[in-house]
């Protein structure tokens, strides 16, 4: 009996051990890449499998051009309901810093397919991803895997969950429209253009992560969802402190009222 309890014992503090190494690990949103031009990289993607959506210069910085992408695996991993943000990828490049930045596909992925997430399936974009840009390496961006799935910037604070209805039966106008990715559940996800304005936040916190812009919309189901820019812009800064994120206090509701006026 003493050894059937030692074992158990044994189990239960190596289960333990586990669980708490795998909620201490850090994930980093980004990895820098070495430097390659835009024309470049998206022949490199659409030749890895990947569909270019769009290219785009957050706050018209020219310099900057983030190449919005995606894949077959992409798409069907986010056909599930309230999971359409997790269908794209981005990577941004500055042509006067010579760098390229991209989302770490697992960071997102656990981000925004919450429950749905299943081990590996970021295994794939992950290996095309290196074999367009070469060598990877994680930038200090980081927050503990365990946290990801159900992440808000500190108490009060919004969930992924907790994402803003804009409008019901509305669709984004099309002056306003950067690109569309419509997916296999019916819903669509759009990149919306904001006025440069709104989006001269990246000076204040960094514009190293500008390519959390585009922003997007998801309409599913007759309703157009945002995610609240108090948690996406969190998550997309994750050294983010608070008084940066103070200094930025008005422009969460910045952006819900550009995106409502994106609307038709």
């Amino acid at each position: 009996m003493s050894n059937i309890i030692s074992k158990f014992s044994t189990v239960l503090i190596v289960l333990m051990l586990t669980t708490l190494s795998v909620n201490a690990a850090k994930i980093s949103a980004y990895y820098d890449a070495p430097f390659a031009t835009e024309k470049t990289l998206k022949s490199k993607l659409a030749k890895a499998g990947f569909d270019v959506l769009a290219t785009y210069s957050p706050a018209s910085k020219e310099n900057l051009k983030v190449i919005v992408f995606t894949n077959k695996d992409l798409k069907a991993n986010a056909s599930k309901k309230t999971r359409g943000f997790a269908a794209i990828q981005r990577l941004m490049v500055d042509s006067e810093a010579k760098t390229v930045r991209v989302t770490n596909p697992t960071y997102w992925l656990k981000a925004f397919m919450q429950k749905d997430y299943k081990a590996g399936v970021d295994s794939k974009v992950k290996k095309s991803l290196g074999k367009v840009l070469g060598k990877l390496t994680a930038t200090k961006d980081v927050l503990k895997e365990g946290d990801l799935a159900g992440y808000h910037f500190m108490m009060a604070m919004p969930y992924y969950q907790d994402m803003l209805t804009l409008k019901k039966g509305a669709t984004v106008n099309p002056k306003k429209k950067i690109f569309e990715v419509k997916l296999a559940n019916g819903s669509t996800l759009v990149g919306v253009k904001m006025s440069k304005n709104t989006e001269n936040f990246i000076n204040k916190i960094g514009v190293e992560n500008a390519l959390l812009l585009p922003y997007t919309v998801l309409i599913e189901e007759g309703n157009v969802y945002a995610l609240h820019a108090k948690y996406y812009l969190a998550l997309s800064y994750p050294l983010l402190s608070m008084g940066q994120f103070m200094g930025i206090s008005s422009i969460p509701d910045a952006i819900e009222r550009k995106l409502k006026k994106a609307l038709k």
